[in-house]
């Protein structure tokens, strides 16, 4: 029997998310005021850095399994932020508080500064209706 390999790492999946963080901050520093996309955008930050704590806890789950009790705790150290910086935004994106949208920006710039946008990948279909589904009752 052949070994199965997953090509859908949690790797691959945290990368894809970081790369969408950096197209979304792209874009939004090119808005001049908050429309409906701006919305969506800030919005779908929030499923984004969501879906990398995502990833963290399934490495580390794995680590830990292992016994890589260290290299579990050093690994969820340094992507903290993403599980903060969602809780953030969610409160920010709930609240209309659009005043603070920038120096959120700001605070993510650093997290993704590594990645070079040529050209933007992602279209924007990716994160429409993501503000509705966030502040929707119940949901979110």
């Amino acid at each position: 029997m052949a070994r199965v390999i997953n090509t859908n790492s949690p790797g691959k999946r945290r990368n894809a998310q970081l790369r969408t963080i950096a197209e979304i901050l792209r874009r939004l520093s090119q808005q001049r005021e908050v429309s409906q996309e701006s919305k969506d955008m800030a919005a779908a930050l929030v499923y984004c850095l969501r879906a990398i704590a995502e990833t963290v806890e399934e490495s580390t789950r794995a680590w830990e399994k292992r016994g890589y009790w260290k290299k579990a705790d050093d690994f969820q150290q340094k992507w903290w932020w993403a599980s903060l910086e969602a809780q953030r935004i969610e409160k920010l994106v709930k609240e209309g508080d659009w005043s603070r949208l920038p120096e959120t920006m700001i605070k993510l710039l650093p997290q993704v500064a590594h990645i070079q946008l040529n050209r933007m990948t992602r279209d924007p279909a990716a994160w429409r209706g993501a503000y509705a589904k966030l502040t929707e009752p119940g949901r979110g």
